[in-house]
């Protein structure tokens, strides 16, 4: 019953907009508009009630009348309920009192809408986003997992935290400006209900690097469970970011060099990896829980059922966070496995979102 309610009052547009209220009410003057509000209320009662005592029977019925004209007289919605010269008077000085506090209110309702506008444009506003990816940095390797995230069967919401005037990022990517390592700028971003954040250094400095363990640790002191995947651009500082609980480490110089020798040694490997982990031409790599219907059953078992009801490829099985690559022939699956499968597309598994603690 309060399912599509609820969906309503939870949209990412709405929680934005609640946001920005509460940023805007903390800096105005609360007093200023409660004197304008009673102010109205004042002059609206005296109004009705003197043309009720005046022009009126004076019964309950046209006490109502003269407040609803009173109020429609101050609106600008024009009434003859009140047509002798006290209510001539009394709409006279309606109009140039009451009509100025609704101006005043209604000035403070547009500057609003305005300051909303402003500062979503220039990204100083909140995602309201739940479930979504946090990008933190921008680099060439940010902008490819952006096109690569927008091609995704997962159709993520991507949030990118960026120390910018302007967005580098496309335009369905919502952008917050500010500093991936500051804790009101990641709250921004909703950090602590993101279910990964992608930490991009801005440069291949080691600087950099100390900058993207700063982002870390920020952002596992705000939301030690969301899934952390970092690029790291110095080998060297791997322990350092395992020190940080950092949940993926991806060293692209070392990944680079090592598909390079292998595809020296063995040609066309490139183009295979590239195509597996890309939604370019052909399959794609996908992480997808173990089917009920699947349990107890053997690697070849497991793989020819794959291969036969979903055009998919077992790779690896992970277990208890440890991956098990081409495993022997008497491995048996088990409830609460994960299988990494090549496949066309993600079909009809279920997609692994939440992380997995490591042993």
């Amino acid at each position: 019953m309060f399912g599509p309610f609820k969906a309503l009052f939870d949209s990412p547009f709405l929680r934005r907009v609640s946001w920005h209220i509460k940023r805007v009410g903390e800096k105005i003057d609360k007093r200023f508009f409660l004197s304008l509000f009673l102010g109205l209320v004042v002059i609206l009662g005296l109004a009705a009630a003197i043309v009720w005592v005046t022009e009126t029977d004076r019964t309950v019925d046209m006490l109502g009348q003269s407040f609803y004209w009173a109020g429609a007289t101050v609106l600008g919605l024009g009434s003859s309920f009140a047509t002798g010269p006290v209510g001539w008077v009394v709409g006279w000085l309606l109009g140039l009192f009451g009509v100025a506090i609704v101006a005043t209110i209604t000035g403070a309702l547009v500057g609003f809408v305005i300051d909303f506008l402003l500062k979503e444009g220039q990204g100083m506003g909140a995602s309201g986003y739940k479930d979504h990816i946090v990008l933190c940095g921008w680099n060439a390797t940010a902008r490819d997992l952006v096109e690569e995230l927008n091609k995704d069967d997962y159709e993520a919401r991507v949030v990118l935290l960026h120390d910018s005037e302007r967005s580098p990022a496309p335009d369905w990517v919502y952008f917050i400006r500010g500093s991936t390592s500051h804790d009101p700028d990641l709250r921004r971003a909703g950090i602590e209900h993101a279910s990964a954040a992608i930490v991009c250094p801005i440069d291949g400095s080691d600087q950099a690097d100390m900058a993207s363990i700063l982002a870390v640790l920020a952002i596992e002191s705000i939301n030690p469970e969301v899934r952390t995947v970092v690029e790291v651009n110095n080998p060297d500082h791997v322990p350092h970011f395992e020190r940080a609980n950092v949940n993926e480490i991806m060293v692209t110089s070392r990944l680079a060099a090592h598909l390079l020798a292998r595809s020296a040694l063995y040609p066309g490997l490139s183009q295979l990896v590239s195509d597996i982990v890309t939604g370019g031409e052909g399959s794609e790599l996908y992480r997808v829980a173990l089917p009920e219907d699947c349990a107890g059953m053997t690697i070849d078992q497991l793989a020819s059922k794959l291969r036969a009801e979903h055009l998919a490829t077992l790779l690896a099985v992970v277990r208890d966070g440890t991956t098990h690559t081409n495993p022997d022939l008497e491995f048996r699956v088990q409830p609460g496995d994960d299988l990494v499968v090549v496949a066309e597309h993600l079909g009809d598994h279920e997609a692994i979102e939440e992380p997995v603690e490591e042993p």
